[in-house]
C-alpha cells in the first residue's frame, strides 16, 4: 500500500514510510505518532522566515519529526533525519484543541510549522487547523514542496501562507544532496500552492555547487509571479556537510544582480547585519520595511513604513498578507500556567 502523502514511493504493506511517520493498518494509512510535537514556542514571523505575512506578529512555532528528504546539509537533521521512534522520550503529546488554545493563551496572532517537513504529520495537522479556524487563527508552515497532488490540495486547505524550499534547480542537485530523483513535483507544487496561499520561496546557497542555478531559480518564479518573495540563504551547513566552507557573502550578492532585474522582493540573509533584508518599493525605491538581520533566522522587524500596504512616497502597493500587526507586549504565560 502506498502513502498518499508524499511522492516517494513508500510501501507500507510490509514497514513503515520512508519518513518514519506512517503506518498500514487494515488497508489505511496511519500516522504512527499522531498529536506529538517536538516544539511549540512563540517567536517573531520574521524569523522563520516570512517577510511579507503578517509582518511584526507573534507566531506558535511547532514541528514534529521525520522528513521525506535526506538533506546532505540539513541543520535539523537531529529532529528530521532520525527515526522518530527514537525521538519519543522529547516529544510532547498535546491534542489539537489544547495546542490552539495554547496559541491564544500565549498571545500568539498565526500558528507556523516549522524544523521540519508538514507533509510527514498532515492528519495531526488537519486537526490543529479545525481549531484553529474556531479561533480565527492563520496556519502557515515550511515544505519542501515533494508532496502528492492530493497532499498539496490538503496543505492548500490547512495553510494560507506557505514557504517553499526549492533548493536547486537541476535533478542532479535534488539526487546528489536531497536524495530524490526528479524535482517536477516541486515545480508543480509551488504553482499550485501560488494559485490559492500567500507563497514566499527560499533556497539556500552552496558555493560552487548551486549558486551557479540561482538565475534559474528567479526566472522560474518571474514565470509564476514576479511579487513572490524570494529568500536567498546564506547556507551553513551541517549534518554531513559541516566541514563545507561558508559561502563568501560578496560573490553570492553579485550572483544575484541579474536575478533582481527579474524579481523586485529577494533577500540575502542568515548571516549577521544583511543590508539585503528590507523591502523597497519596487517603482520608487522608497524603503517601505526595515528589519534587522540577527544571523540563523533570528530576524525581526525594525519598521514598518506601508500604511494600508502601499509605498507613502508614490503609493505603489507593496503585496503584504494582512497587515502590520502589533507584537503582544503582555507578560509571556508560564509554561506551569500552560500544561
Amino acid at each position: 500500500m502506498k502513502c498518499q502523502f508524499c511522492e516517494r514511493t513508500c510501501d507500507l504493506t510490509n514497514g513503515r514510510s520512508f519518513c518514519g511517520m506512517y503506518m498500514e493498518e487494515n488497508g489505511r494509512v496511519l500516522e504512527r505518532f499522531p498529536d506529538q510535537w517536538c516544539t511549540y514556542n512563540p517567536s517573531r514571523i520574521e524569523s522563520v522566515p516570512f517577510y511579507h505575512a503578517y509582518p511584526g506578529s507573534r507566531s506558535l512555532i511547532i514541528g514534529t519529526a521525520g522528513c521525506n528528504f535526506r538533506c546532505r546539509y540539513c541543520s535539523n537533521g537531529f529532529i528530521a533525519c532520525r527515526d522518530p521512534a527514537d525521538l519519543q522520550e522529547v516529544m510532547y503529546t498535546i491534542p489539537a484543541d489544547r495546542l490552539v488554545a495554547m496559541a491564544k493563551k500565549m498571545g500568539c496572532h498565526n500558528i507556523v510549522f516549522n524544523v521540519n517537513e508538514p507533509a510527514v504529520s498532515l492528519p495531526s495537522l488537519e486537526r490543529v487547523s479545525h481549531y484553529a479556524r474556531k479561533e480565527d487563527i492563520p496556519m502557515g508552515c515550511l515544505t519542501n514542496g515533494y508532496t502528492t497532488e492530493s497532499a498539496t490540495r490538503m496543505m492548500m486547505e490547512i495553510f494560507s501562507f506557505v514557504h517553499i524550499g526549492l533548493k536547486g534547480f537541476s535533478n542532479a542537485f535534488y539526487r546528489e544532496f536531497v536524495g530524490i530523483p526528479d524535482m517536477t513535483p516541486i515545480l508543480r507544487n509551488i504553482r499550485m500552492f501560488a494559485q490559492t496561499c500567500h507563497v514566499e520561496i527560499a533556497s539556500p546557497v552552496i558555493e560552487d555547487v548551486n549558486d551557479h542555478e540561482l538565475f534559474d531559480i528567479a526566472q522560474f518564479i518571474h514565470d509564476i509571479r514576479p511579487d513572490i518573495p524570494w529568500h536567498v540563504f546564506r547556507l551553513l551547513p551541517e549534518h554531513d556537510m559541516k566541514e563545507s566552507l561558508y559561502p563568501n557573502i560578496d560573490r553570492m550578492d553579485q550572483a544575484l544582480e541579474t536575478s533582481r532585474k527579474l524579481l523586485p522582493y529577494i533577500y540575502f540573509h542568515n548571516f549577521v547585519g544583511s543590508r539585503w533584508v528590507n523591502t523597497q518599493c519596487p517603482n520608487c525605491g522608497h524603503t517601505v520595511i526595515k528589519r534587522f538581520s540577527l544571523g540563523c533566522s533570528g530576524d525581526r522587524l525594525d519598521e514598518f513604513l506601508a500604511p494600508d500596504n502601499t509605498c507613502p512616497e508614490c503609493g505603489t502597493p507593496i503585496p503584504i498578507l494582512g497587515t502590520r500587526v502589533a507584537w503582544n507586549e503582555k507578560q509571556s504565560v508560564s509554561w506551569e500556567a500552560i500544561s
